[in-house]
């Protein structure tokens, strides 16, 4: 097997381009050769910042044959066109998420990879995290039996306040489902499996947003997708789970994760992070037990899939941030909002593999 770092190169060089071009400086599995945006003057300030050898634009960046794998860190709306290019080019591509905005085009991406013999992976990659990671090992070692339900809350009053760029997270492909769903039900899905049916209901609370942001104070949004959406999911082992995600809420004292077993219960931290903490309550305890995390991968590690991705281009083996995966949990985002439209449970077309596990003692800069 090659131990050749993975050529790598980044389009999309916004807010979350910076923890990447942080990070691929740690993982041993790929190099950061190139980045490139639509606005050049951004790609030039990326690169000159992180010592980047190439900044150019997508087009270049695309028709670079020495780049094996595009991170694709554009806005949810470019992330199909982008990536359908990229596997085009003969190039495995890894996308923020979502994987796409319809189902449809998540559909032809990865009908087009297996064509080009190409790898589609995407984020989140938190749940291989040394906070996630430890909640499998307990499930998979029988801590809380087998699993019977689970809860996933994301509550929060949307990030107008906070996000210089708040626009988009109010429009068709955002919301807190298609923006913060992917961490809650990815994590759900490496923890429990796959989902085969899902009922729900969605509203927009506000129709207008106002930004507080210290760069738009003042400026308005009109709402064009959801900003509530609870939903109920049956997974295919079993299990019965109730997630809401909302830009409406003040405030709440809710978990991020609880898993219920046969057994006992299971408290998992917010999927949107690396670190715990881990919390277990078996039955007939009288109070909750924080467990000792037992993998790496602690901190913010963003990029983490990419470099199990790259490590898996070179051994053949299945990567675990994998299109298959982000496919699921875009449908089953999608099917939230149809059932909450159509009033009725909807039967879940797609499925994927629950991803393998991480093995214990592995660094913090290598993945296999």
């Amino acid at each position: 097997m090659s131990t050749t770092p993975a050529r790598v190169g980044i389009i999309g060089c916004g807010n979350i381009s910076a923890i990447y071009l942080e990070n691929g400086k740690v993982f041993r599995a790929f190099d950061i050769v190139a980045v490139a945006d639509i606005e050049m003057e951004r790609a030039h300030a990326r690169a000159a910042e992180y010592g980047i050898p190439k900044a150019c634009s997508v087009e270049e960046l695309l028709a670079d044959p020495a780049i094996e794998i595009v991170i694709n860190l554009t806005i949810p709306a470019a992330h199909a066109e982008v990536a359908m290019a990229a596997v085009k080019a003969g190039k495995s591509v890894y996308n923020e998420k979502p994987l796409a905005i319809s189902r449809e085009d998540g559909r032809e991406l990865l009908r087009l990879a297996r064509e080009q013999g190409v790898r589609v992976g995407c984020a989140p990659d938190t749940f291989l995290g040394g906070g996630l990671q430890p909640c499998r090992k307990l499930i998979d070692e029988g801590w809380i039996g087998r699993p019977i339900a689970a809860t996933a809350f994301m509550m929060s009053h949307g990030p107008e306040s906070w996000h210089p760029n708040p626009y988009f997270f109010f429009q068709p492909g955002a919301g807190p489902m298609f923006d913060m769903g992917p961490y809650y039900l990815t994590a759900l899905i490496m923890l429990i499996g796959p989902v085969r049916r899902v009922t729900g209901s969605a509203q927009i609370t506000f129709p207008e947003r106002t930004i507080t942001n210290q760069w738009n104070y003042g400026d308005t949004i009109p709402v064009n997708t959801a900003t509530h959406v609870a939903g109920v999911l049956d997974f295919v082992g079993g299990a019965v789970g109730t997630i809401i995600t909302s830009f409406d809420v003040w405030s709440a004292n809710l978990p991020r994760i609880e898993i219920y077993g046969t057994e006992g219960s299971l408290s998992v931290p917010d999927p949107n992070t690396f670190d715990g903490p881990v919390r277990v309550r078996r039955g007939g305890a009288s109070e909750w037990k924080e467990v000792p995390l037992s993998h790496g991968f602690a901190k913010n590690s963003r990029g983490l899939g990419v470099a199990d991705m790259a490590s898996a281009l070179r051994s053949g083996r299945a990567h675990r941030a994998s299109g298959e995966l982000a496919f699921h949990v875009l449908d089953l985002m999608h099917a939230f909002h149809d059932a909450s439209r159509e009033g009725r449970h909807i039967e879940i077309q797609s499925t994927c593999d629950r991803p393998a596990a991480l093995p214990l003692g592995l660094g913090d800069r290598d993945i296999d």
